[in-house]
């Protein structure tokens, strides 16, 4: 699949071709699905904490007298019935993540890749790094890519070929803007980010990066 690649100023420059095996794959939703779902439940702290009637503190006596006022029988203050007691069935801490095959978690990647390029949502741009390591000047460059079909303000994934610290830097104040080195993708923020663009050198990296995978399995 050959792609076109756009220069800084967003001007067409050449074409790179894309792998098939990696962009051209045919869409799998329920992989999709089950790769976005893992991430999100790897993140969840799951450090929500109640206490049950034997954890309240408090007197073990009865509110009041087992018979004569007309009331309900009560055992004590700490009654999961009464205001300020213990809590039925409350969440306690435990740990949401589960481990994904990886496989099927390369597949799921290499899914949302092929969808963005076949929507014509991915832009290659050729390389480029942001030496102030400001937002502003990062800013500037992708209102250069307004030529190339970019939109700023939507919400965007930018792919780098390695990890820039000060491009890196440059993006951390632009809320819209999420950035993802090539070998280290995340299917939540790929798949719903509205246009994605990628370094020409990190088209070539993630060809061969998952095709060693595949060839190492």
């Amino acid at each position: 699949m050959n792609f076109k690649v756009y220069s800084k100023e967003g001007k067409e420059l050449r074409t790179i071709d894309l792998d098939n095996n990696v962009f051209g794959l045919p869409v799998n939703e329920d992989l999709i699905w089950y790769a976005i779902n893992n991430e999100l439940a790897n993140r969840r702290q799951g450090s929500a904490c109640t206490k049950g009637r034997a954890e309240i503190h408090g007197s073990n006596a009865r509110p009041f007298k087992q018979k004569g006022t007309g009331r309900a029988r009560q055992g004590d203050k700490k009654s999961p019935i009464l205001v300020g007691g213990g809590t039925i069935f409350g969440p306690k801490p435990r740990d949401f993540s589960y481990s994904m095959p990886k496989k099927a978690k390369r597949l799921a990647l290499k899914t949302i890749l092929s969808l963005k390029a076949q929507s014509d949502i991915l832009k290659v741009i050729e390389d480029f790094s942001v030496e102030s390591g400001k937002t502003k000047d990062l800013a500037g460059l992708l209102d250069n890519f307004k030529n190339a079909g970019f939109e700023p303000g939507l919400r965007t994934v930018l792919i780098l070929k390695d990890d820039d610290p000060m491009l890196k830097r440059a993006a951390a104040n632009i809320p819209w803007l999420k950035y993802l080195s090539y070998n280290r993708l995340e299917a939540h923020e790929l798949f719903y980010g509205r246009q994605v663009i990628i370094l020409e050198t990190a088209v070539k990296k993630l060809n061969e990066f998952y095709n060693e995978r595949e060839a190492g399995q």
